[in-house]
């Protein structure tokens, strides 16, 4: 990232570019690395993979303004790609929102998503939300417009209208938070193809939707492809739960082989499923340390570390 263009900037042109952006759901510092090493130009921090991960929590609202900005800090300072945050219902009413703006800002986010849930909020894609009026809601979106010091940063104003009120709600709420200042509108759980096309075409203004798992079905919205997906003229597609979901499924196997050593004896080496030492000393910057201490450290303090091995601590596989 050059000094001439923020984050912030980076992802305002991507939204700008008429190409569909691909945003995978992130949660920690393996994840994001990942998906910037993968070659992906922005990423998203799903809010239920956050809850679920760090507190082992349902995503009911039980994490907290500060708890979300702080670990979207570190999260977003560890890539130099544009990173978003789901910043839930905003953590109150429009002046709460003002807050929570300007905390997501400073922790080096680029935009995040608001929500017209009442709080506390739910799973867009689970049963019982309910929704705050519609101009309340409109207000708190000219709070987090008023909020930002950056005026690239992006209002993303999500509507669970549609499994609570129905598409005419959702496409109302949609252009009120557009009028209000949002930068993108986000349908969640928009159930069929026809539905984006017609969301769109009614809104006319950039939107998001959230593809959830990516790879796999679900029963609350169509799985679509990225190509279908700009055909259809969406903006922006994340996928929220996708990369939570496949390393849960991988750890469960990586588990059911320890128990399959424990029980059988039988020892299993899997290089398939299971990455190396060097592929997470690589992804984490390991070798940036190594270079640090080669430039900054005193050859004595060196010699004592290293003695006459390779001077770096990541002990590499013979090859």
């Amino acid at each position: 990232m050059t000094n001439v263009m923020t984050k912030a900037r980076a992802m305002r042109a991507l939204l700008e570019s008429g190409k569909i952006i691909i945003s995978p759901g992130i949660f920690d510092g393996y994840s994001a690395r990942l998906a910037e090493k993968k070659g992906f130009k922005t990423a998203s921090v799903s809010g239920a993979a956050l809850a679920n991960s760090r507190f082992s929590q349902p995503d009911i609202g039980i994490m907290s303004l500060i708890e979300n900005a702080n670990a979207c800090y570190h999260i977003a300072r560890s890539v130099s790609i544009p990173v978003t945050a789901d910043a839930d219902t905003g953590y109150g009413n429009a002046v709460t929102v003002y807050h929570t703006v300007q905390y997501f800002e400073q922790a080096g986010v680029v935009g995040i998503n608001i929500e017209d849930q009442v709080s506390p909020k739910r799973c867009g894609h689970m049963r019982g939300k309910e929704l705050i009026g519609a101009r309340e809601a409109a207000k708190k979106i000219e709070a987090a417009v008023r909020a930002k010091r950056d005026p690239d940063f992006i209002i993303n104003a999500r509507t669970d209208a549609i499994a609570v009120e129905g598409m005419e709600s959702a496409i109302r709420r949609a252009k009120l938070y557009l009028a209000a200042g949002a930068d993108m509108v986000f349908p969640d759980a928009i159930g069929s193809e026809e539905q984006i096309k017609r969301f769109i075409g009614e809104v006319q203004a950039p939107v998001s939707v959230n593809m959830g798992f990516g790879i796999r079905s679900r029963p609350t919205t169509p799985l679509l492809s990225p190509k279908r997906l700009q055909e259809l003229g969406v903006a922006r597609v994340a996928y929220s739960r996708m990369l939570a979901a496949a390393a849960i499924s991988n750890m469960g196997k990586a588990l059911d082989l320890l128990r399959d050593s424990m029980e059988t004896g039988t020892m299993h080496d899997r290089p398939d499923l299971i990455a190396g030492i060097e592929e997470m000393t690589d992804l984490m910057g390991y070798k940036f340390i190594d270079e640090l201490e080669a430039s900054c450290l005193l050859e004595d303090t060196l010699q004592h570390k290293y003695g006459n091995a390779e001077r770096s601590f990541v002990i590499q596989s013979q090859k």
